[in-house]
């Protein structure tokens, strides 16, 4: 069985790359992150002509997450218990002008996909440690973790896999001098990732095509991308369950390559 995570950074001005890699890499499961697409407007038809069901949580204006299945689609939930709504600086305020805008970005989706628990997370990018942004991303992290720490109960094999916003260790970034006093590397957002693995849960570190460092991300910035100059924010997650079948993962380099990528690259799991 092949899982895969990718921030898609809009998923209909990335179509024909996504569809192409489908066809190309065969997973069986994918969570998607960064749709920028409402759930009614989710490419549903484009994905099912190569086999894949589709549960898509968005709003049509950023955010949005969603997972593609070839082996079944259950037991969807939009969002988590707790997650929290963000109320920050004046500039973010014209959003909560409306009582019905008061309510949980689309950030994260679940679905049980062949029996293994599955969730698409994006997390809060946190903007700067000072901002109401990053409050809003450490109490977001708080929330996931209350609602992975029921979902484990239950035994089942599960991943939470996505585009986390936060390099778990200094050597998940290209150089850690250049984010000094910045967001995802700061010790309250790996504490936070500390807390999550506290539960059980596996860091499930893919291998990289290009260096020692297994980047999935790289600034649309001129050289970024060839230097290797990256960080490895799109984390695979899973409980023991999950773990224990992993035979390999990587991170798919070739699908940032070309005209018009996305910033992230795939990571992609099989599973024995």
């Amino acid at each position: 069985m092949r899982l895969a995570t990718w921030n898609v950074n809009s998923v209909k001005a990335r179509l024909p790359r996504l569809l192409a890699w489908l066809d190309g890499t065969e997973p069986d499961v994918v969570c998607l992150q960064e749709t920028k697409c409402a759930a009614r407007d989710f490419p549903a038809g484009d994905v099912a002509e190569l086999g894949y069901a589709a549960a898509a949580h968005g709003d049509g204006r950023w955010n949005g997450v969603a997972i593609l299945s070839r082996v079944g689609i259950e037991d969807v939930s939009k969002g988590f218990p707790g997650e929290p709504v963000y109320e920050g600086e004046a500039e973010a305020q014209a959003k909560l002008t409306e009582p019905a805008l008061l309510v949980p970005e689309a950030r994260a989706i679940g679905a049980t996909c062949g029996g293994i628990r599955v969730w698409s997370l994006y997390a809060p990018n946190g903007r700067t440690p000072e901002s109401a942004h990053y409050r809003y991303k450490l109490a977001w992290f708080a929330a996931l973790r209350a609602a992975l720490a029921d979902e484990l109960s239950a035994g089942t094999p599960l991943m939470a896999a996505g585009d986390y916003n936060v390099a778990p260790t200094d050597d998940d970034v290209w150089d850690p001098s250049v984010f000094a006093d910045s967001t995802h590397v700061t010790p309250a957002e790996r504490q936070a990732l500390a807390e999550l693995l506290g539960l059980g849960l596996h860091d499930i570190v893919p291998t990289p095509m290009k260096g020692p460092h297994p980047y999935t991300y790289w600034d649309y910035r001129a050289g970024m991308f060839h230097k290797n100059f990256g960080m490895r924010i799109d984390l695979v997650y899973g409980n023991d369950a999950f773990a224990e079948r992993v035979d390999s993962a990587y991170v798919d380099r070739e699908a940032r390559k070309g005209k018009g990528p996305s910033d992230h690259a795939p990571v992609v799991v099989d599973l024995g």
